[in-house]
């Protein structure tokens, strides 16, 4: 396979002390809970990508729809030099864009940047051999860290898709938002993957699948603490659980302890006691309405340029112009 070009901003150590910081924080606080990026190792990648192909996850699937209607329309209303994706993965929906924009005649390179490098590494080496000509340039970082450090020629457009911009809570939201827009020179674009809110009972199955992947998911948080801290999480002892939290507009995925457990985790110098049914917050995932949409990207310093939905208007895809501040 075609070798390509990997940028590494996130070095084992740095990475080890960043999951240490976070796993004080997040499971001393009087709520415990743990950021959402720690599910990637590739065991981790390899169970998302099975998620977005089962019956009831439709955001991939509803996504895909409006970018292969609209993909076109991105290439001739960008003119892009650099497509860029933000926590790209299997990249595998970026292909429509990278059709389009190849097809208009604008496209000279594809800057992917994903917290896994093995999922990234993959993915920017079948694109390479797939799209000759190409020049395909892999970053191995953190979309929240390393915005600054993405190359590529001007005009580009940033794509955040996959709803990932859900995992943020709404202050987050805004700073990550504003971050995209000061890496961008007027008149880039932003296109923004949002889902929708709709029935609780299609968001609840969609996170909570019979399958028990999302289940498989949700624990591998606690794998890689293993794996990096030295933790003696049983996995077996905790139940993954998804509920809608309608006040917020947004699901949240938790494990929840089956008995009174102490861990040791001597990579973070601590020991954690969970009551039986105390919860760890895992994800939170917001689903959007359009105006608040544009509201945000407006506060941020984007202005809309397109909305686009699927035929049952599940997810939102938009197109939003950066501009002067």
């Amino acid at each position: 396979m075609t070798e390509v070009d990997l940028d590494h901003h996130r070095s084992g150590d740095a990475v080890t002390a960043e999951l240490r910081a976070d796993v004080v924080a997040g499971l001393t606080a009087a709520r415990k809970w743990l950021p959402p990026k720690w599910f990637y190792d590739a065991d981790g990648s390899e169970l998302f990508e099975k998620i977005t192909q089962l019956p009831e996850y439709y955001p991939t699937r509803s996504e895909r729809e409006v970018l292969a209607a609209h993909a076109a329309d991105v290439a001739k209303l960008t003119d892009a030099h650099t497509l860029v994706e933000l926590g790209s993965g299997s990249s595998e929906k970026t292909r429509l864009l990278l059709d389009a924009l190849t097809a208009h005649g604008t496209l000279e390179a594809f800057v992917p940047l994903d917290v896994s490098e093995s999922a990234l590494a993959e993915a920017a080496e079948a694109i390479s051999k797939d799209y000759p000509g190409l020049a395909v340039r892999g970053v191995v970082g953190d979309f929240t860290q390393h915005l600054g450090l993405i190359p590529g020629g001007r005009p580009r457009v940033v794509a955040f898709l996959g709803g990932t911009i859900g995992n943020f809570l709404p202050a987050e939201r805004a700073v990550f938002l504003r971050s995209v827009r000061e890496v961008l020179d007027e008149g880039e674009w932003l296109l923004l993957g949002t889902d929708l809110v709709k029935d609780p009972r299609i968001l609840e199955r969609a996170y909570d699948d019979a399958a028990g992947v999302t289940a498989e998911f949700d624990k591998n948080v606690l794998r890689v603490i293993n794996a990096r801290l030295g933790a003696n999480f049983d996995v077996d002892e905790f139940d993954h659980v998804s509920y809608w939290d309608a006040e917020n507009e947004w699901i949240e995925m938790r494990l929840r302890a089956r008995r009174e457990l102490t861990v040791e985790i001597p990579g973070a110098d601590l020991t954690v006691s969970f009551a039986e049914g105390e919860h760890i917050r895992t994800e939170i995932s917001a689903k959007f309405r359009p105006r608040g949409v544009e509201a945000e990207l407006a506060a941020a310093g984007f202005a809309l340029a397109h909305w686009w939905t699927d035929s049952q208007q599940r997810f939102g895809v938009s197109l939003a112009k950066s501009v002067r501040g």
